[in-house]
């Protein structure tokens, strides 16, 4: 009984390398396999990350209402007339309009130039009041938000994006501008908020780095804007979908400006709320891919496994019968099997681990200067996942060559020497 008391590992580690080019062909099937689905899936969760701070701010269950020329002739109007939509419409829609929480008017006005301390930029002005930070949040870097009293007085003041603070006030680097003044069309304004939005996420109008916000009855006054709205911005209560609100939205400003109400040139509607669906099921998509993808090779691998354990049990039908000959029970045949195909699982699948979390580590710190809310690294409640797969892998492909080597009889192994 003395071999049993030998060093296990050593015995199982002297049994893989028997099988040389199997056992590496093997382990790399493992290995890669694990390797491909932990780095996709961080890959994946980066992706996702990033995306979702560049959009973190902007209300999911958010639509957008603009005004276009007629596309139908109506009750005495001919086709092609220019509308707009007016302040009370906004106040219209938020009273008559079921399944409408906000409901905020936007002005704008492209091609404008700022100015300060001798520097110059082009930027997109727009006025707003302070509710329609629920659609979309500025995402504050300095100094404040606009407010109600900020509109009611007609103060001049705004909040301007990153790049516009770079290219103004170039020496400030990071330091905070509030108190600031910048001339905008001859008028100028205090600085009163900087906003942090990136120019990759969802803007409405221009580039939000790029962008003044002034408030809504300063802009109204100063550009002489009178009732006119160029975009009405919506939010939906919960339980109601956008969809559904945009269309009763489209109904009642159709009756109110005399429009054909099959008319679809009239009103152009923007639903936000099917984007963010749209950007789930993508990502819904692509994990279920990943998972296939990479399960798929660990079944390969494991397969490759199980193979290997095959040969490596015929191969070895003497040594067993001698085991079996001198008092190996057959739970001592189905450890020995067993063991080494978990051993090899394990081994190639958790090297496949620590190589792709040391890839997702330095894709992390690549991108944490441009996107610092990036994170392409898993968490350790999937590597635990992981590892225990690999170790159910292991035991399934053990399995059968385990319970063929149980059943070799000491005086069948020695008739195939």
């Amino acid at each position: 009984m003395r071999i049993f008391d030998t060093d296990r590992w050593e015995e199982i580690f002297d049994s893989l390398s028997k099988n040389r080019t199997r056992t590496v062909l093997t382990a790399f099937g493992i290995f890669w396999g694990i390797f491909m689905l932990i780095l996709l899936m961080g890959g994946g969760r980066g992706l996702e990350t990033m995306l979702g701070s560049n959009l973190a701010g902007f209300a999911s269950n958010s639509g957008f209402i603009f005004a276009d020329i007629t596309g139908k002739p109506y009750k005495g109007f001919q086709e092609g007339r220019y509308w707009y939509i007016k302040l009370d419409d906004v106040k219209r829609v938020k009273d008559c309009v079921e399944g409408v929480d906000v409901a905020t008017p936007i002005i704008q006005n492209w091609g404008s130039t700022a100015m300060a301390e001798n520097h110059s930029c082009s930027v997109t002005v727009t006025g707003e009041r302070s509710d329609y930070a629920q659609v979309d949040n500025p995402k504050i870097k300095f100094g404040r938000m606009l407010n109600d009293v900020d509109d009611m007085q007609h103060r001049k003041v705004c909040v301007v994006g990153t790049r516009i603070v770079e290219e103004l006030f170039p020496h400030l680097g990071k330091e905070d501008p509030c108190g600031r003044f910048i001339q905008l069309d001859g008028v100028y304004y205090c600085i009163v908020g900087v906003s942090g939005k990136s120019a990759d996420g969802i803007n409405i109008g221009g580039n939000a780095q790029t962008t003044v916000h002034l408030p809504y009855g300063t802009m109204q006054q100063t550009y002489n804007r009178g009732n006119r709205v160029d975009v009405l911005a919506l939010t939906a209560l919960p339980g109601y979908k956008m969809s559904d609100v945009q269309t009763r939205v489209e109904q009642l400003l159709k009756r109110v400006h005399v429009i054909h109400p099959e008319d679809t040139k009239a009103v152009l509607k923007l639903n936000t709320e099917a984007i963010f669906s749209m950007i789930d099921n993508l990502f819904r998509g692509v994990s279920i891919l990943v998972w296939m993808i990479g399960l798929g090779t660990l079944l390969a691998g494991a397969i490759g496994v199980s193979n290997i354990m095959i040969v490596t049990v015929k191969e070895r039908t003497t040594e067993i019968g001698i085991r079996r000959a001198i008092g190996a029970t057959p739970l001592d045949i189905l450890s020995m099997v067993m063991s080494e195909s978990v051993v090899l699982t394990l081994l190639s699948g958790m090297s496949g681990i620590t190589l792709a979390v040391l890839i997702l580590q330095g894709m992390e710190v690549g991108f944490s200067e441009s996107n610092p809310e990036a994170q392409f690294q898993i968490s350790f409640g999937v590597a635990i996942g992981a590892a225990s797969l690999l170790a159910l892998l292991g035991v399934i492909a053990g399995l059968a060559p385990a319970l063929r080597a149980m059943k070799i009889k000491p005086v069948d192994a020695m008739r195939e020497e």
